[in-house]
């Protein structure tokens, strides 16, 4: 499965990724950062790359339909996330990656829950 992180992502989610076996890329090392989110949206299409997001923008199903991407993961957090809360959020959403697919879906992350969007088709 081939990720690209956000650019609210640093090199220790990088890293949590590589040593889970995952190919990953990033907005910051692509040049990316600063650009729209109907860009970024087009480029994981194009790629057919998972984005991994804390913008809640992506959520929106109508505007970013997951089914056209190797599927978009936000991370939701309800206040200012820690460092090691962030970290735990990805764990956790790499552990429940292993159980079930994510491609062309939509997965809200939370600290007690995964939620996946169902696609109306």
């Amino acid at each position: 499965m081939k990720f690209k992180l956000d650019e609210n992502f640093g090199t220790r989610t990088l890293h949590i990724f590589q040593s889970a076996g995952f190919q990953v890329d990033t907005v910051r090392d692509e040049g990316l950062q600063g650009s729209s989110d109907d860009k970024l949206y087009q480029v994981c299409c194009s790629e057919q790359r998972c984005l991994v997001t804390l913008d809640l923008d992506f959520s929106n199903v109508l505007r970013f339909p997951p089914e056209k991407t190797g599927g978009i993961v936000v991370i939701r957090f309800h206040n200012n996330p820690t460092l090691p809360q962030l970290e735990k959020l990805i764990r956790q959403f790499l552990k429940q990656l292993s159980k079930m697919p994510l491609n062309q879906q939509l997965w809200i992350v939370e600290s007690n829950r995964i939620r996946i969007h169902q696609s109306s088709e």
